[in-house]
This record gives structure tokens, sequence and C-alpha cells, in this order.
């Protein structure tokens, strides 16, 4: 993969048409199977250059702990929100994505005057802001954003992971990949499994047909 350095020009370019605190906010989580999705949102400090920031997909689990470290000292501010799987199958993943990066959002202490978006417009926000697309690799503010999200899923899919042993979320962090669809297909599912998704919607009608057992039911919190 091609690794793409995201840029603080747009940020900058908005400063010099009056907007004094810009941030940039990014989801994470929208096609995993299990667990939350997770929003960050992040407004840099100009004058403190934070080298490295890319779409958190692109940089490797090590560098990503570094630079989410990096944007919690060295950022004007930040916040992390999410919207747990409750929400998700209430209102589909979607929305619950844009409920999540609105929280995030409107966290930051104080508000920001822009919001820079990765491709979508966030409803309910009273300030101004933007879709950008591709936004986690061009952007600078929200592949910060992307990355604190991204962090902070992470941990969570790992104490999720020990709760429910067997579905490999310490690694593939709720995404559907052979080993989670293996699993599903074996153990059944958990409390944190989005019952609105295609291939857990499946495992449910099995489960109904009396062909599957449901998982036990250990109880933890879904949201970040």
């Amino acid at each position: 993969m091609v690794r793409t350095r995201a840029m603080r020009t747009l940020e900058n370019g908005c400063r010099r048409l009056g907007f004094v605190r810009v941030a940039g906010v990014d989801e994470v989580g929208r096609g995993c199977l299990a667990g939350p999705v997770v929003a960050g949102a992040v407004v840099l400090d100009p004058d403190c250059h934070i080298p490295g920031l890319s779409d958190s997909k692109q940089v490797p689990a090590a560098e990503r702990e570094h630079l989410y470290h990096a944007i919690l000292r060295r950022a004007l501010g930040w916040s992390v929100a999410a919207a747990d799987r409750d929400e998700i199958d209430e209102v589909n993943i979607h929305h619950a994505s844009l409920n999540a990066m609105r929280r995030a959002v409107l966290g930051l202490v104080p508000l920001p005057d822009l919001v820079l978006v990765d491709a979508f417009y966030v409803p309910d926000l009273f300030m101004a802001q933007r879709g950008v697309p591709h936004g986690d690799a061009r952007c600078a503010a929200i592949a910060a954003g992307s990355i604190i999200a991204k962090v902070t899923r992470d941990r969570l899919m790992a104490e999720l992971a020990a709760e429910h042993p067997g579905y490999g979320w310490e690694t593939n962090r709720g995404y559907p990949t052979p080993e989670h669809r293996r699993a599903l297909k074996e153990r059944g599912l958990t409390p944190h499994h989005r019952r609105s998704f295609g291939l857990v919607r499946e495992i449910l009608d099995r489960e109904a047909q009396g062909e599957l057992a449901i998982a036990p039911m250990i109880c933890g919190s879904a949201a970040a």
C-alpha cells in the first residue's frame, strides 16, 4: 500500500479565510460485524507540526500508538465519542457514524468554528463544516481524528476479545475476517455483534431454527 502523507494545506487555507479553530473529524469501525463505531475529532496547533499523520489504515500499529500520544500532547483539542451496537442496530450504521462524529465534535473544548469531515456532512452541527473526499489521507486534522479513533477502538476491541475469546477481535477488531466468520458459525453471537448486519442476521436466523447455539451473554460496555 502506498502511504499518502496528510497535509495541512486545507487547514491553513481555512485559517487564512478567518477561521481560528479548525477541527478534523473521522470515524472507524463502520464495516465491522461487532463492537461500536468510534469517532475522533482533533484541532491541531498550526505552530506545532506532527510528522507522519496519515489515514489510520495506512499507519502501522506501533506508529499509530506513537502518533496517538503525540496528538494528545500537541493538539489544541481532541475528543473521542462512540455509537454502540444498540444504536447502530436502531438507526443503521451510517446514521450511528454521523452521531458519533457529531458527539466527538461537540466534545471539543472550546468548540471549533469550522469542522472538516471525511467525506460526509454531519447533521445538527451549528458551526461551519466542509466534507473532504478522502480527507483522512489528505487532511492532517482529519487524519489525526482517524488515528485517535482507531487506537481507542482497537484498545476497546482487545478488552472485548478477553471477554469473548475465539473470535479473534484482538487482531481483526471485529471486521469480517475468515477467522471471525468461522467463529460466528461455530460459536454463535455475542452481545456485541451488530444484529442489523447481513451476515449476523443470517446467524440469527439459523439460531432461531435451532441450528446454532447462542454464545454466553457476558455483558460489557461497547462505548468508548
